[in-house]
This record gives structure tokens, sequence and C-alpha cells, in this order.
């Protein structure tokens, strides 16, 4: 997908705001629609698979092309120890919960955690968004799979964590004005991700990409399929699979 009429720059900052914009699709459909939670959950697992095979097969292969091994490796674990060590420390602020639709604290309750919840979604939200920037680096198109994989990311996080927010009784100014910060970060992130590291060595670009693999990984594994297990249980690997299959197919279609 080219948009050769606007400098690569630009086209990354609008693809990462797209991506973004599912958030705040997903939270105006999460706070003023009533969507089972199972529903919620099987669009999770499904956003999981089609991440997992998206940092597989776009990021940790770009990276090892660009780099080798030992700069994918350290980028990769890095990216999840940076991750593991600032969502640890949010969740002890109030922001465990952040995907969820019903455990989410009150400001009465956990004073500052709104706070907390809007910087760990944030937190969430960068990795994915520097990886689409960083994916147009090579030949200044972007990945459809890598867009399509964070869109279908963002849509259930937007939409579970809203319904929290509300349950929580926090009122829609402060919802929205979470998810269009966020949204508008994502497009400024993924700007960042092309127009700093098209500038570097191949080696840093690839412990860049890796660093963005091991972090969203990692956030997988930490924040969306807890949530989509509580719901699916033993159907959630099934809708994993699924849309890592899905997204596998695309990849290959469209190379």
């Amino acid at each position: 997908m080219d948009n050769s009429f606007l400098p690569v720059w630009l086209q990354s900052g609008l693809w990462g705001l797209v991506a973004g914009s599912a958030l705040l699709i997903g939270a105006a459909i999460g706070y003023f629609a009533h969507v089972s939670q199972r529903i919620i959950a099987a669009i999770m697992a499904f956003g999981s698979g089609v991440l997992i095979s998206a940092l597989s097969f776009e990021l940790m292969d770009e990276a090892y092309k660009q780099g080798g091994f030992v700069p994918t490796a350290i980028g990769f674990f890095g990216g999840a120890s940076l991750f593991t060590t600032a969502n640890v420390y949010l969740s002890h602020k109030g922001a465990k919960h952040r995907k969820r639709s019903t455990k989410q604290p009150s400001e009465e309750k956990n004073s500052g955690s709104g706070l907390t919840i809007a910087i760990g979604s944030l937190l969430d939200g960068i990795p994915e968004s520097i990886a689409i920037g960083i994916s147009m680096i090579q030949g200044g198109v972007i990945s459809i799979v890598m867009l399509a994989a964070v869109f279908l990311s963002n849509l259930p996080e937007g939409l579970s964590s809203s319904a929290g927010m509300k349950y929580a009784g926090r009122p829609a100014r402060y919802v929205f004005g979470v998810w269009a910060s966020i949204a508008i970060a994502c497009g400024i992130s993924a700007l960042i991700g092309y127009a700093v590291f098209s500038h570097f060595s191949s080696g840093v670009v690839a412990i860049t990409i890796a660093t963005a693999a091991g972090a969203i990984l990692a956030m997988i594994a930490d924040t969306m399929i807890p949530e989509a297990f509580e719901q699916t249980h033993n159907l959630t690997g099934l809708i994993t699979v699924g849309g890592f299959l899905i997204a596998f197919f695309l990849s290959k279609l469209i190379s």
C-alpha cells in the first residue's frame, strides 16, 4: 500500500494513527454498547495470534536479515525485559487490570490509578507503533500484515478497557481523552520509528526491530492472553492459532 505523493515519514505517522484509531473505535463500542465478555475475549485471542505471527515473520525475520542472530537476540530479550519491568511497576500502582472490563479500580479506591492505567495503555501501544514506522524503512511501503495485526489488537484493547473505565466510574471525557491521546501518540511513535531509525546502521535497526518485537510478545503474554483466557478458557489456544494462520497466509499472499 503506497501513497507516494506523501513523504515516507508522514506516511508512517498516518499509518500509526490509523492503527491507533482502533483504540477509539473500540472505546466507543465498549463505552456505549454492551458487548459480551466472551466476544471481547475471542477478539483479543484472535488479535494475539495475528500479532504473534506478525512479530515472527515481519519483525524478527527482518531483524535477523538486518543484523544477524546476536543483535536480534539482544534486542528481543531487552525489549521483553524493559516491558516487563515497566509493567510490574505500573501493576503495583493500579494498572494491573487495565485491559479488563470489570476489575479496574476506581479513583476513590486507588487514587492515581486512572493516570497509571492511561500510562500503562500507552506502554502497550508504543512498541507496536514504532514497529509500524520501522517496517517502512525498507522500501517505504507499509506492511499490511503489521498494520492489520496492530489494528486488530487495539480494537479489543480499547473496547475492554473503556468498559472497565466506565465500570470504575470514570467519565466519558476521561475515557475518550485517554484513548484519543494514545491514538495520537501511536501516530507520533510510528513517525519517530521511521524518521529516527532510518538514519542508523543495519545493526542498530536490527536491535530496535527486535526490541519492539520482544516488548510486543511480553505484552501479549502479560496482558492480552490472560484477559482472553479468563472468558474463552479452552478455546483461547484455538482462536489464537486461527489468528496466527490468517496473518501467516496473508503475509505469504502479499510478499
